[in-house]
């Protein structure tokens, strides 16, 4: 059973920065997807960063492509977004999930991809 657990979410006005953390209960010899997703209020789950703990090859949405990084430390095994120049409409549930890659020949930004998810966390950000 993977577990993920997820910090470091919190409140940050307009234009800092804040770092998410996922901890991930997996080996880092065995290949697994991990992703970061959100979900604004009313909205639906995206997904929006992704990389393979066995590899180095990110995947982005475009829209986020430059302010946000992910990231890891497979020594600890643990995935991390920052986050920077946040503005107000990055407020959501921020979540990290994984999935091993199966038939996935690349890495997914589709929620209905992941099978592992964490709690989530919350990120406000105010103007």
């Amino acid at each position: 059973q993977v577990q993920l657990q997820e910090s470091g979410g919190g409140s940050v006005q307009a234009g800092g920065s804040l770092r998410l953390s996922c901890a991930a209960s997996i080996f880092t010899a065995t290949p697994y997807y991990m992703a970061w997703l959100r979900q604004a209020p009313g909205k639906e789950r995206e997904g929006f960063a992704c990389l393979i703990n066995t590899g180095e090859i990110t995947y982005y949405a475009d829209s986020l492509k430059g302010r946000f990084t992910i990231s890891q430390c497979n020594r600890e095994n643990t995935l991390y977004l920052q986050m920077n120049c946040l503005q107000t409409e990055d407020s959501a549930m921020y979540y990290c999930a994984a999935r091993q890659p199966g038939l996935l020949v690349l890495c997914s930004l589709n929620r209905k991809d992941f099978s592992h998810w964490c709690r989530g966390t919350q990120v406000t950000v105010s103007s």
